[in-house]
């Protein structure tokens, strides 16, 4: 892996494989870009310049005490981009990465970006308001994070289960795949996980996402249980102007593994477009 170094001596750590126009992989919480794994195996093989990044508290990323918000993560992403000095670059974000998509482009323009997907995301909000009933109510957003300062590996046992819809009668993924998730889930920074769980939960990007200005491509599963397609694929669609949006039938939240062919097929078909 290389590395960015920013402001405060914070470490952003980093693989660049393969060649060609540059796609940017964001992870979702609470992984690293080894969530990403499937997808940078296709995606180099096809023929693109693969960069998936580590996000600040997460993987070997450095974790600070604070700034675990989607102004942070965006310039975090910003200095990337500089740093390799990247153009006609698509932005990648699965899950809580879709916010850094979203704020990225609205925050420094589309100078450098070409396109955008957006993989099982956040967008455009998470939390029940008065705007977003069918959103996920506050009393369930704070079970969370009080589940998380109480026994956070036992939490991240469940939420890995619940990532992939995954029971003993159905076992939508192997037991390893579970345990490897959580291995890379565990050794997270809490201060990260509770501080980026803060922010997937709090930023609404509604307005955001009527301004954004280039192809996008969403995708999202119909039987996603973290993030529930209704409150999140079914409305970024009508907001995103001009997006493409596909829906995997019976696909739980992490359809980048259950789904994995499908996904790296409508990808690699979204990048050549």
């Amino acid at each position: 892996m290389a590395k960015i170094i920013l402001k405060n001596d914070i470490e952003i750590f980093y693989t660049d494989l393969g060649h060609g126009k540059p796609v940017i992989l964001i992870h979702g919480w609470p992984l690293s870009h080894k969530a990403w794994e499937p997808q940078v195996a296709a995606l180099t093989e096809a023929g693109f310049r693969v960069i998936a990044y580590d996000r600040r508290g997460f993987g070997k990323s450095s974790a600070p005490s604070e700034d675990y918000d989607y102004d942070s993560f965006a310039a975090d992403l910003n200095e990337l981009i500089n740093r390799l000095d990247l153009s006609d670059v698509t932005l990648v974000g699965f899950s809580m990465g879709g916010g850094e998509v979203v704020r990225y482009l609205t925050r420094y323009g589309n100078k450098r970006i070409a396109k955008a997907a957006l993989v099982a995301s956040i967008i455009p909000s998470i939390k029940q308001t008065d705007v977003n009933p069918e959103g996920v109510p506050q009393k369930v957003l704070d079970d969370i994070i009080a589940s998380i300062k109480k026994d956070r590996p036992a939490f991240l046992t469940g939420f890995g289960k619940n990532f992939y819809n995954y029971s003993e009668q159905a076992k939508s993924v192997s037991p390893e795949q579970l345990h490897y998730d959580w291995s890379i889930a565990v050794n997270a920074s809490p201060l990260a996980t509770i501080g980026a769980a803060k922010a997937w939960m709090d930023t609404d990007f509604t307005e955001e996402a009527k301004k954004i200005g280039v192809p996008t491509l969403i995708i999202h599963g119909d039987a996603d249980q973290t993030v529930p397609i209704q409150t999140s694929g079914d409305k970024a669609a009508k907001l995103i102007p001009g997006s493409i949006y596909k829906v995997y039938k019976n696909a739980p939240h992490g359809l980048n593994i259950t789904h994995r062919d499908q996904l790296n097929t409508d990808l690699i078909e979204f990048l050549k477009s």
